[in-house]
């Protein structure tokens, strides 16, 4: 079983610390920023950010499995000495970054980014490489760790964030060529996302003993469970794919991880006088 939009695994994908290897350390602010398009220009095919002229990389550049990069692994980090002015203006419109990326949290647009800028300086000052995980955000603070997924399937994806951008209108979200890859939206260009800040300080731990709420073969149906179950004030709601049950992968509708069932029985008691019968899950 794996995580929407991860390899597969083994009953249960977790965002283990020791699984996945981490994105290398950055390579330290520069005090050469890029420069930013003209304060007064309002052509959103001008400047640095223009997308119109963007483009993947060649087939023989990208290396293998991209979609199976592994995901950000979100620690602790400085804010970059670039990128973090409280105020900035790109295109004759205002933008502010925030004091944190504590309980962040938008739906909106996603698209991503790629050949133009790599190997260009980024917002922060550390050089953009399409390959690996990172994404372009307009507030947040740099560098942030966010997760990224999709409303219409469920994947998703942990960036670290250390660009600035999308400045598109309707975009909230730009994505490196990795993430786009792992997300499989690069042949989209762009797609409705949710994208969730995580906290550095609090690492998600292993993924054992989970109370299942549902399964099913569309992952429609679990998305919409997910957010039913979110919008009832149900945190910490997962999409598991379990590609071991059979001909058809079930998207199994999970909460937790729990450390055992009593643990979970406080919420497995108030799931069941709300009407949803669980089922316990463990490797």
């Amino acid at each position: 079983m794996r995580r929407i939009g991860a390899p597969a695994a083994a009953l249960v994908l977790a965002l283990t610390l020791g699984a996945c290897s981490s994105l290398p350390p950055p390579r330290g602010p520069s005090s050469e920023v890029p420069p930013l398009p003209p304060r007064n220009s309002m052509d959103p095919n001008a400047g640095r950010y223009a997308l119109a002229k963007d483009e993947p990389p060649r087939p023989e550049d990208v290396p293998p499995a991209i979609e199976e990069t592994p995901d950000a692994i979100p620690r602790a980090e400085p804010r970059s000495a670039s990128g973090n002015a409280p105020v900035y203006e790109v295109f004759g419109k205002t933008y502010r970054v925030l004091d944190s990326a504590a309980g962040f949290r938008e739906r909106g647009t996603a698209s991503w980014y790629g050949k133009k800028f790599h190997g260009q300086k980024t917002a922060s000052g550390e050089v953009y490489d399409m390959y690996q995980m990172t994404a372009a955000h307009k507030s947040l603070p740099l560098p942030s760790y966010v997760r990224v997924t999709r409303l219409d399937t469920g994947k998703s994806v942990v960036v670290r964030v250390n660009d600035r951008g999308p400045f598109h209108k309707g975009r909230v979200i730009d994505l490196s060529y990795a993430a786009a890859a792992k997300l499989d939206m690069l042949h989209h260009g762009s797609t409705q996302v949710e994208v969730v800040a995580l906290d550095p300080l609090v690492p998600e731990p292993s993924r054992e003993n989970w109370l299942q709420v549902g399964a099913y073969a569309d992952p429609i149906n679990a998305v919409i469970l997910r957010e039913t179950l979110a919008q009832q004030g149900h945190g910490g709601v997962q999409i598991l794919l379990d590609e071991t049950a059979g001909a058809v992968p079930l998207h199994r509708v999970v909460l937790g991880p729990f450390a055992d069932l009593a643990a979970a029985e406080p919420l497995r008691s108030r799931l069941q006088a709300q009407g949803y019968t669980t089922t316990w899950m463990h490797q």
